[in-house]
């Protein structure tokens, strides 16, 4: 039989040899992305068939592994991944996979920050597999390697009964990632997205290895949760009904992360950023509906891009809508961060209000405006048993900034996204964990021009000519720059400790759901590997030009599985290795 399936590979087409081994480090015939921490391939390198009864053996102590390995083994036989670069594999025909076996030493460790991802896989030739893990989730992402190492073979056009499934064997995976926060963060405040893509995301996040979904659920242009201490926040807040999250979908959209093993880490941006609050509660905003730019002078602007309205921390109304806000959202997500936002606080918003102006005569400050508001919040998140998370500013912005006191470092991680690495610097040398989203590299939305109307620098034909094109972040976050970034560049040892990973970001003012897909993946699938086994090989050389094959691959599996990705070469440079190089 072993002979006949041989022959029958042969007349396909499909190599059956390896003659040699490629050099330490290079890619192998079939690939996982992000790529192992280590892993082997016994030469010559072999796969064996799956069998049509193949299972997944999984504990039944854990109802998310259990689930995991319900729907990995589904997949195996639904994807139809064919290599754009056929493998060159011997084929053991004898030993069909018919089990791949889960052991996990602690069923019950919770999805937490910091939690053991590390796994083994092992897939021996004489049709035997294995998962090793200290966790379910260390598990879940073993299984996702294991499936990246199957693939179609023959069956093209007419004979597609001929169809195989093979899986490399010989394998062995030693596998766990560098950090523990690697994420993603999608704005659903300036637009709406379906529960849908919000899944799929989350699906591919998965896939990619990524284990945090930050969810900035609301922005100054809507407030798309329903929360049932503050319905109306809602209801005078959002785009549309249809354009809502009911608790019934934040349910839905948090247990289908656990069951990936991907915590969803809420956000709701305030004081700043709450211009959608006034339909609810006018008496608790300040200068909401007042055109964000009066005079076209950026000194003299109410909000950093339209829709200005940023809550009053001298309004009573304020506190009682933001208490009732973080009840409700600690109660609906169980994870151990709430990201309290505090980014962008405005100056001229403030100023606007009467009850502050008078404030500021008698000697206030605006700083002290936003420690009032800090210093009832902070605490609340901390009774809910939370790590509050908050952007840089609140701490480092240069005219609006609350006192190092007021957010301990113990109950406090702060988030960076401005000066690149010179923030990160700062968050660490002041003593706190974080978490780095420079917009200099990890900013998706950037390059794509600015959003505002009626812009007369256009009227100029050279204005967007050598420059950032429009763009504050500009230009454009290719795949390359957001994979080659070190996010603990310029710390030292002991400061790069306290830096628990990073977040691609996706701002929305320019994406809906026709472009979501293309604008996140694969470039977020970069930042992936950069922060699960790093962005250097074993030399410590930058593997950029070996990763670009190995990417296009990957590419090409996400969208068989539904994830729209761009494309980041013609398929000609992936079957010419090396031709579309800028260096030979």
């Amino acid at each position: 039989m072993a002979t006949l399936l041989l022959q029958l590979l042969f007349l396909l087409g499909w190599p059956v040899t390896l003659l040699t081994c490629a050099a330490a480090g290079a890619s192998f015939p079939v690939n996982v992305w992000p790529k192992p921490t280590s892993m082997s391939w016994a030469e010559p390198h072999s796969a064996v068939p799956v069998s049509p009864s193949f299972h997944i053996v999984a504990s039944s102590g854990n109802p998310y592994l259990v689930s995991a390995a319900e729907r990995y083994a589904k997949l195996l036989f639904k994807e139809t991944y064919r290599p754009i670069v056929r493998p060159a594999v011997n084929v053991t025909a004898g030993n069909a996979l018919e089990t791949l076996t889960l052991a996990v030493s602690d069923l019950a460790a919770p999805l937490q920050h910091g939690v053991d991802e590390s796994y083994t896989l092992e897939i021996l030739p004489t049709g035997a597999a294995t998962v090793t893990a200290v966790t379910a989730w260390g598990a879940m992402r073993g299984l996702e390697t294991f499936s990246q190492l199957s693939w179609r073979a023959g069956g093209r056009g007419r004979s597609r009964s001929r169809d195989l499934l093979l899986v490399a064997a010989g394998v062995r995976v030693e596998d766990r990632p560098l950090y523990p926060h690697r994420g993603l963060m999608l704005d659903t405040g300036r637009t709406y997205f379906p529960v849908s893509d919000i899944l799929r995301t989350i699906d591919a996040m998965a896939a990619n290895k990524m284990n945090v979904f930050h969810w900035h659920i609301t922005d100054s242009q809507s407030f798309p949760i329903v929360l049932p201490s503050e319905p109306s926040l809602a209801e005078k807040g959002a785009y549309g009904e249809d354009m809502v999250y009911t608790v019934e979908d934040v349910k839905r959209i948090v247990e289908f992360a656990m069951s990936r093993g991907v915590r969803v880490v809420p956000e709701i941006d305030s004081p700043g950023h709450t211009a959608s609050w006034a339909g609810a509660y006018p008496e608790a905003v300040t200068c909401a509906g007042k055109f964000w730019l009066p005079d076209g002078d950026w000194n003299n602007r109410l909000a950093a891009e339209p829709g200005a309205g940023q809550l009053n921390p001298l309004a009573p109304k304020t506190y009682e809508v933001i208490t009732n806000v973080v009840n409700d959202l600690t109660s609906l997500f169980p994870d151990g961060f709430y990201h309290a936002g505090a980014d962008e606080v405005t100056p001229g918003c403030w100023q606007a209000d009467a009850t502050i102006q008078a404030d500021l005569e008698r000697g206030g400050t605006l700083s002290q405006l936003l420690e009032r508001y800090v210093s009832a919040v902070h605490p609340l998140v901390v009774s809910k048993n939370r790590t509050a998370v908050y952007w840089e500013d609140v701490l480092l912005d240069a005219a609006v900034n609350v006192s190092a006191s007021l957010i301990p470092p113990a109950t406090t991680i702060l988030q960076s996204w401005n000066n690149g690495a010179n923030n990160t610097k700062l968050i660490v040398q002041a003593g706190y964990r974080a978490i780095v989203s420079s917009a200099s590299f990890y900013y998706l939305d950037c390059g794509h021009g600015d959003f505002v109307g009626n812009n007369s620098i256009y009227d100029d034909p050279n204005s967007d000519y050598d420059t950032d094109g429009g763009s504050w972040c500009g230009p454009y976050k290719t795949w390359q720059r957001v994979y080659d970034y070190d996010i603990t560049y310029g710390l030292t040892a002991e400061e790069a400790q306290l830096v628990i990973g990073g977040e691609v970001a996706m701002w929305t003012e320019q994406v809906d759901t026709a472009v979501l897909d293309g604008r996140v993946w694969p470039r977020a699938s970069a930042m992936a590997e950069a922060l699960w086994s790093g962005n250097r090989d074993a030399s410590g050389r930058k593997r950029y030009a070996e990763a670009t094959d190995r990417l296009i691959d990957w590419r090409q599996r996400m969208v068989g599985r539904g994830i729209r990705a761009e494309p980041i070469q013609p398929l000609w440079c992936r079957t010419r290795p090396g031709m579309c190089n800028a260096v030979q």
